[in-house]
């Protein structure tokens, strides 16, 4: 749907699942993909099932040192870079009373510090390459006040928040920086907690069903290429408008 020909795009957390879509869309498009995650046999595989221009590097978010391996892997097979998807995380489900001191510092060290250790990497690099685009993957739950999202829904507010420092950081610089808002998402990892696609399967949102991968990897796809020239500071939700209001039938009990 967008021409990404010429980008290298490193996307975190691309192993399976949202990560593992947004490159296959990526190299679809034109790209070349660095895929990092901690899960090296999904990733290994992902990598191989894209061909050439996909490969794999194992990658601790939280870790500097591991980001600054994947950049030098990233420059030294493709050249260059020009986008980065931050889309590692971890969820939970738990009230803010009963979330552990320690749960909640895990959560916020992989999903919003990781963001931001990312950031600072490769912005460097971006510059060089005269300009790129960081998308960050957020959440519904970065857009309203979620229950039982306790650290989760702290840390995408976090990533929301930060995206918009970015954007008007480095907007001179020509590299853009917005923010991604999934409501909830048909993957193998929350079909393993019930969730089910199709229509009728989540009443409470305007469309009436849970998302798809797919569609979540096209926004992402979107704000990475040069249709996108104009967009920063954006945050986009795609949500089915869950975050816009109940569905009339949903209010009324029906």
């Amino acid at each position: 749907m967008f021409d990404l020909n010429g980008k290298t795009v490193i996307i975190t957390g691309g192993a399976r699942g949202l990560g593992a879509e947004t490159a296959r869309q990526a190299v679809a498009a034109g790209a070349n993909v660095v895929i990092t995650d901690v899960l090296d046999e999904d990733g290994t595989a992902t990598a191989a099932e894209l061909g050439d221009r996909a490969r794999y590097h194992h990658h601790d978010v939280t870790s500097e040192q591991d980001w600054a391996d994947v950049l030098t892997f990233t420059l030294d097979t493709f050249g260059g870079v020009n986008g980065l998807v931050n889309n590692a995380g971890i969820s939970t489900g738990s009230f803010l009373a009963d979330e552990s001191v320690e749960h909640f510092r895990r959560v916020l060290d992989i999903n919003l510090t990781g963001v931001f250790i990312g950031m600072k990497t490769v912005i460097p690099a971006l510059r060089e390459a005269g300009g790129g685009s960081i998308v960050n993957i957020s959440s519904a739950a970065g857009l309203m006040g979620l229950a039982l999202t306790a650290g989760y829904g702290a840390s995408k507010w976090g990533v929301r928040g930060l995206s918009k420092i970015g954007a008007v950081e480095l907007g001179t610089d020509r590299i853009r920086v917005n923010s991604v808002h999934p409501g909830m998402t048909y993957t193998p990892m929350t079909a393993g907690v019930g969730i089910q696609r199709g229509e009728g399967n989540y009443p409470n949102t305007p469309m009436g069903r849970v998302g798809e991968a797919a569609e979540i990897a096209a926004a992402s796809c979107f704000l990475l290429s040069d249709a996108a020239s104009y967009i920063t500071g954006a945050e986009l939700a795609v949500d089915g408008g869950w975050t816009t209001g109940p569905t009339v039938k949903y209010v009324m009990g029906q």
